[in-house]
């Protein structure tokens, strides 16, 4: 149970990804994951690097130039800061519901939620009544992978930045993401999103992350037709948004690894986008 909770948000996360990509017409990027960030009065480059956040052992990869990158950053940020004592006890919190789902949901959308979980998990509404939604959908997203060794990037990160004694920092915390979640999706939306969490949708984002095809991935989940323009505006648009305004500060002082999810790096409203339009030079590094 531990390691679940430990998993929740980065699971959470993949959610995200997959499902809320903005719908209209973006800059097409290189097959990359990782891009250099220059100018606009940077003394040093800074780093961005797209996770799937997580992955089947076999599928794990890090490519010699993202180590490269990597050792020469002195900082790593993520999305949150798992190495936060108080943000994975945050996790543990909020993986329990408000109030238990029998009662937050209506008859009908117990059913189908039911009906997903025997199909991708073999587990019953029962055995998760006390969990938040957002618990279960961390629980299907992980069990759609369909291996038991996942690799988590985010705590791969951490056990290196561990290692060379550098400084870890979040672009957000667990509450803010979490409360994210809860004001973008209705009850009946993230049930949808369930459905969509299968083996076959999630082998085929595996993929085309091991191609570095950032913008396959983007189109990918362009296709799920069910997400709202509000619920794409609050958990992806505004995010990322609000990102590129604290991220200057923290490239002034020293060379960064940002390492965020894929998806986020894509679109008119994307993190590359967004800081190339605040006068940063953001190149892709491919070899």
């Amino acid at each position: 149970m531990k390691n679940l909770f430990k998993s929740i948000v980065t699971a959470i996360a993949i959610i995200f990804s997959l499902s809320n990509q903005a719908q209209t017409k973006s800059p097409k990027l290189e097959n990359s994951l990782l891009w250099e960030v220059s100018g606009n009065g940077l003394e040093k480059p800074s780093y961005l690097y797209g996770t799937i956040h997580m992955i089947c052992g076999s599928d794990y990869f890090l490519s010699e130039k993202a180590k490269k990158a990597f050792e020469s950053s002195n900082k790593l940020v993520l999305e949150i800061n798992f190495s936060d004592p108080n943000e994975m006890s945050d996790i543990q919190k909020m993986a329990m519901g408000k109030e238990p789902l029998s009662k937050k949901l209506s008859p009908e959308q117990l059913s189908r939620l039911d009906a997903i979980l025997k199909k991708e998990t073999g587990m019953t509404v029962q055995q998760v009544d006390g969990f938040s939604l957002m618990t279960v959908m961390s629980l299907i997203s992980m069990k759609s992978f369909g291996c038991t060794d996942l690799k988590f990037y985010e705590m791969e990160f951490i056990e290196q930045a561990k290692k060379r004694n550098i400084e870890v920092g979040g672009l957000e915390t667990v509450k803010s993401q979490f409360s994210i979640l809860e004001n973008a999706y209705s009850n009946d939306e993230m049930i949808d999103l369930l459905n969509e969490s299968t083996p076959e949708e999630t082998a085929k984002l595996v993929s085309l992350y091991k191609g570095e095809n950032v913008d396959g991935a983007y189109a990918l989940a362009t296709d799920l037709k069910f997400t709202s323009e509000k619920t794409k505006k609050a958990i992806l648009d505004d995010r990322n948004k609000n990102w590129v305004k604290d991220m200057p500060e923290v490239m002034k002082k020293e060379s960064v690894f940002f390492a965020v999810g894929a998806a986020h790096l894509g679109g008119e409203e994307g993190v590359i986008n967004l800081l190339r339009k605040s006068g940063y030079k953001v190149k892709p590094i491919l070899k």
